[in-house]
């Protein structure tokens, strides 16, 4: 690689950059580089850079990204998808209407499954299709609403949200609209086979005997016998179920695989199950925050979990995740409803809890990268975020 520094304003499409003037963390583009592929992405470089470093050789000769291979993981695709076509507001009554009926699906799904063990693998296609037609459009609203649907039974009802999130992070990955509805398939039947698991085991609160724990296991294998179609499609939504619980230093099951083994997919699966495990409310194990499950995986990242796909979840999810509590410097308590893509530390709040914790009516809505003065004159910014409990209502009911 050949790399000279080069100011944005003279940037153009088809550049391979290699190094921006500020830490990747915070900004919209790839952690280990990315091709220039239109006015859009110079539009965002001039936001936030003064000079970036290009290879003068171009991209490095890459693999498809998803492929199983021994030397290093493709991190990115080439798909480019336009920034949101519609304004969260205007997404998330569609996206409520997509969420629900995907939730119906799986909810039969799970009925059967107990009943006659079958997968309807095509019924469910086609919503996913739905969930990953509306993240195309506008990401944020889904993962909104997947932040703040709250239901029963944990082991099922993450599964749209995995989905949801999945999706989300392939888009912001770049791949292909096909290889977005593998991740989202895949989301949904990651942990089908625990209806072959005794509740005993699956619910159990203290310690998990050895053999309990081996049982338990092998949910991961009954998911893969339950993906029974035989179409390119579903031999590679099985795939990534069979790869979502294994880890980089080889520590994960069932197969042991460590490092390259892991394709992109069964990767970005660990990450993202592990992520909306955390954030979920278990019935073994204490709810985490969005900023301390980020936190968590980022501590864990080139031991169990591919160190630059952890930079880069951290990227697409943001520093303040969409659905996050947050204590505004006015003393005000908002809910991040949108990332702004050019900077993270700025994205949309809605503003829900006066600084004496009244609720507002109407609620006011504030992009912080316009910079809105607050009442002292300052802009508004985020000084903490807090734990959803915080709220003496459910955040739920400004958007379900």
């Amino acid at each position: 690689m050949k790399a000279k520094r080069v100011a944005v304003a003279d940037l153009r499409v088809g550049m391979y950059v290699t190094e921006l003037d500020r830490p990747w963390i915070g900004t919209p583009f790839a952690f280990q580089g990315f091709a220039i592929t239109s006015p859009e992405q110079l539009q965002q470089l001039r936001g936030c850079c003064k000079w970036v470093m290009v290879d003068e050789e171009g991209a490095p000769a890459a693999s498809a990204p998803g492929k199983d291979t021994t030397g290093p993981l493709i991190l990115r695709g080439t798909t480019h998808y336009k920034a949101p076509s519609a304004p969260v507001e205007v997404e998330v009554p569609r996206a409520k209407t997509v969420y629900a009926a995907c939730e119906a699906v799986v909810n039969d799904m799970t009925s059967r499954l107990r009943f006659d063990g079958v997968v309807d693998a095509r019924h469910l296609k086609s919503s996913v299709n739905e969930i990953t037609e509306s993240v195309v459009r506008n990401p944020d609203a889904m993962m909104l609403l997947a932040k703040m649907r709250k239901k029963g039974q944990y082991e099922f009802d993450r599964a749209v949200s995995t989905s949801v999130l999945m999706i989300a992070f392939g888009r912001f990955l770049q791949l292909t609209r096909e290889q977005l509805d593998i991740l989202g398939m895949a989301g949904i039947l990651l942990d089908v086979g625990k209806t072959r698991i005794p509740d005993a085991v699956l619910y159990k609160k203290q310690v998990l005997t050895p053999q309990e724990y081996d049982e338990a296991k092998n949910h991961v294998k009954h998911s893969a016998e339950l993906i029974s179609e035989s179409s390119d499609f579903f031999r590679q939504v099985r795939e990534v179920v069979l790869q979502h619980h294994e880890r980089q230093d080889g520590s994960g099951y069932p197969r042991g695989l460590r490092g390259a083994e892991i394709s992109i997919y069964g990767a970005i699966a660990g990450i993202v199950d592990s992520y909306s495990a955390m954030i979920s409310a278990r019935p073994y194990a204490e709810q985490l925050s969005p900023s301390n499950a980020l936190g968590e995986l980022h501590r864990l990242r080139g031991k169990l979990f591919h160190e630059a796909l952890v930079e880069q979840f951290i990227q697409c999810i943001g520093i303040y995740p969409v659905g996050s509590i947050v204590e505004l410097n006015t003393g005000e308590i908002g809910i991040v409803i949108a990332q702004n893509l050019v900077r993270r530390l700025q994205p949309r709040v809605m503003v829900v809890l006066d600084a004496e914790r009244r609720p507002l009516r109407p609620q006011k809505v504030l992009d912080l990268l316009k910079e809105p003065k607050a009442s002292a004159g300052e802009p508004y910014r985020i000084r903490r975020t807090m734990r959803a409990d915080a709220l003496p209502m459910d955040p739920a009911e400004y958007f379900l």
